[in-house]
């Protein structure tokens, strides 16, 4: 029935580098504060977008951390330390086939959608440097008319056709050629962590609350938000020394 080995191959140190690969592919997954204002513009002011976005916060944090404690813990304990990245496909069968089939399409949903959430801060950025940059620039600034059968008609900018497709389409080969995906995995999730997740929230509530500095409150958030730089330091080196070890074999 497997379970975890009583033996093990791996040393103390080598055991510690892979909890800190584990924790940056962890950390990949909570940076969604860059998108709460955006998601947050989209709704109505009745009842408050404050109060709306909080419940929706505890929601999908509590189902996002259970899923992958679930996947740690389990595949800790059926596999040891040989679980791998992939649960799915790494231990090199891949029957049965259905369900494999069936994991990768749930994903290639997730993916499409999740990317265009994740890059709207991203295309919004670049599209706006380029409307203060060039604001007569028809190609930037103008919109083509485009009728679809059954659908009707819309209106399409060519820079944000030329630029998100190019951006897509390079991001994508990138991935595609890029080896090592759990170890970069982790290195990204490091480094958006800290400033992501801790540092910008927690600056902007200090100053939207007015927290005056060297009181108890600001003091904790100082700390909290020390504590987590540790954490994207520490995590990043275990990822790097895991994409550096993995590169050499």
């Amino acid at each position: 029935m497997g379970g975890i080995s009583a033996s093990t191959s791996l040393t103390q140190t080598q055991k510690v580098w892979r909890m800190l690969q584990g924790l940056g592919d962890i950390a990949f997954a909570f940076p969604y504060t860059s998108l709460v204002l955006e998601i947050q513009d989209t709704l109505k002011s009745t009842p408050p977008e404050n109060i709306t976005m909080k419940k929706a916060n505890l929601f999908s944090l509590s189902i996002t951390t259970a899923f992958y404690m679930l996947c740690a813990f389990l595949g800790y304990a059926a596999f040891g330390e040989n679980a791998p990245g992939n649960l799915l496909t790494g231990f090199g069968f891949y029957e049965p086939y259905w369900l494999i089939d069936f994991a990768n399409a749930c994903i290639v949903v997730h993916l499409v959608a999740a990317y265009q959430v994740f890059c709207q801060p991203i295309f919004a950025c670049v599209e706006e440097w380029f409307s203060h940059i060039w604001p007569d620039n028809k190609f930037i600034s103008k919109g083509i008319p485009i009728r679809i059968p059954l659908w009707g008609s819309c209106r399409v900018n060519l820079l944000r056709l030329c630029w998100r497709t190019a951006f897509v389409v390079s991001t994508t080969i990138i991935a595609i050629l890029f080896p090592l995906f759990n170890d970069v995995l982790g290195i990204l999730g490091a480094l958006n962590f800290w400033p992501l997740v801790v540092y910008f929230p927690v600056e902007m509530y200090i100053a939207q609350k007015k927290v005056p500095r060297w009181k108890l409150k600001w003091s904790i958030f100082q700390i909290f938000s020390f504590i987590s730089l540790l954490v994207t330091v520490i995590t990043a080196a275990g990822s790097i020394e895991g994409l550096v070890k993995d590169k050499k074999t």
